[in-house]
C-alpha cells in the first residue's frame, strides 16, 4: 500500500475541492432557475416551460423550473439564491420589497378574474358575512387578502374586518372545504378553481377582485433580483423576449395552447379552452393596477416605504399601464 505524505495529501483535498467548486460555479453560471405556482394565471410559464422555449432561445443554458406552494416559499428560495426569476401577485412583491428584497417586476404576466365565494344563499353581500363564518384565502398578504381588506375599507371603513375569520388554505383545498360545505363558508380564488366553484349548484359569488380593487389589475407578474439582472443582461432579455412569443402564441393559438394546458393541469381541451378564454381571462405583459395597490397597502400600513418611484419597483417602466 502507498502511503502518502500528509502534506501531499491536504494538498491533494484542497485541489480536488478547487475543481469541484468551479465546476459547481460554472454550473451555476449557466443556469436559470424559475419558479412559478399552480393555476391558469401561470399558463404563459407552463406552456414555455413544455415547449421548450427557453432551451431553444437560451442555446447551452440549462434551465431549471420549480413549482412552489406559495409567494412565501418563492420569497424564501430567492433570498436563499436557489431562484433567479418568480411569478406572483402584485401585493406579495411589494411586501417583500418593503422588507428589503432586492428585487423588481419584470413584466405582467396575466390578468384574470378573482372573486369570493360562497355556499350559503343568505351571503349577498361582505355586510351578510356574520362573525361565526370564516373565508379561505392562500395567505396572509395574498391578493385575495389585500382585494377583501381593500373592499372591507370602502364598505365599513375597517381594513381589518374580516382578519379574525380567515383561514390560510391552498386553492385546491379551499375548493374542496367550499363545495364540502364544511370548515368555511366562503373561499376567495382564482382559476381554475373559480371557474369550477362557479359552475357548481349552489355556488354563488360575493365579490369579485375587480369590484374590490375598482378596477382592472394584473393577478401575476414576473420579478428577478437585482444579481440576476446585472449579472445576466443578456439572459434577462432573452428571456423576456420569450415571455413575449409565449404570450402572443396563446392569444393566437388558443386550440393547441389548451391542449397542452388540458394535459399538464388534468383538464379536457374542451373545459380548457372556456377557461382561457372565460371573460376577464386575459395574457398580457402589460402591468395594471399597481399605483392602486401601493397607494392602498401604504394607507393601511402593509408596506412602509415612501416616495417610491416606478423605476424602483419596474425593470421595465414601459410596461406599466395606468388606470
Amino acid at each position: 500500500m502507498i502511503k502518502m505524505k500528509k502534506p501531499i495529501f491536504f494538498l491533494l483535498i484542497i485541489v480536488i475541492s478547487i475543481i469541484m467548486f468551479s465546476a459547481c460555479a460554472r454550473e451555476e453560471d449557466n443556469t436559470i432557475t424559475i419558479a412559478e405556482q399552480y393555476g391558469l394565471a401561470y399558463a404563459p410559464v407552463q406552456i414555455m416551460k413544455d415547449k421548450k422555449i427557453l432551451e431553444e432561445n437560451l442555446v447551452g443554458m440549462k434551465i431549471r423550473w420549480k413549482r412552489l406552494a406559495n409567494t412565501a416559499a418563492i420569497r424564501e428560495a430567492v433570498l436563499a439564491g436557489e431562484v433567479d426569476i418568480g411569478f406572483m401577485a402584485i401585493p406579495p412583491f411589494l411586501i417583500g420589497k418593503d422588507k428589503g428584497m432586492d428585487w423588481k417586476i419584470i413584466s405582467g404576466l396575466s390578468m384574470s378574474p378573482l372573486g369570493l365565494m360562497t355556499y350559503k344563499e343568505d351571503l349577498k353581500s361582505l355586510a351578510d358575512i356574520g362573525k361565526n363564518d370564516r373565508i379561505a384565502l392562500p395567505q396572509p398578504g395574498s391578493v385575495q387578502h389585500i382585494l377583501l381588506a381593500m373592499a372591507a375599507k370602502r364598505e365599513f371603513g375597517d381594513t381589518g374586518r374580516f382578519d379574525d375569520q380567515l383561514v390560510t388554505m391552498a386553492h385546491p383545498d379551499g375548493m374542496n372545504a367550499l363545495l364540502s360545505r364544511k370548515e368555511i363558508t366562503a373561499h376567495f380564488t382564482s382559476p381554475p378553481y373559480l371557474f369550477k366553484e362557479s359552475e357548481e349548484e349552489g355556488i354563488q359569488q360575493i365579490i369579485s377582485g375587480e369590484e374590490a380593487l375598482g378596477g382592472e389589475f394584473s393577478f401575476i407578474v414576473g420579478v428577478c433580483t437585482e444579481d440576476f439582472y446585472y449579472k445576466y443582461p443578456e439572459t434577462y432579455k432573452v428571456f423576456l423576449q420569450s415571455l413575449g412569443q409565449v404570450i402572443e402564441y396563446i392569444n393566437q393559438n388558443t386550440d393547441e395552447a389548451a391542449t397542452i394546458l388540458g394535459e399538464s393541469y388534468a383538464l379536457s381541451v374542451t373545459e380548457t379552452k372556456k377557461y382561457i378564454n372565460w371573460p376577464g381571462m386575459r395574457y398580457t405583459m402589460e402591468i395594471r393596477g399597481l399605483d392602486e395597490f401601493i397607494s392602498f397597502m401604504q394607507e393601511a400600513n402593509y408596506i412602509n416605504f415612501e416616495n417610491i418611484e416606478l423605476a424602483d419597483i419596474l425593470w421595465e417602466v414601459g410596461l406599466y399601464e395606468k388606470q
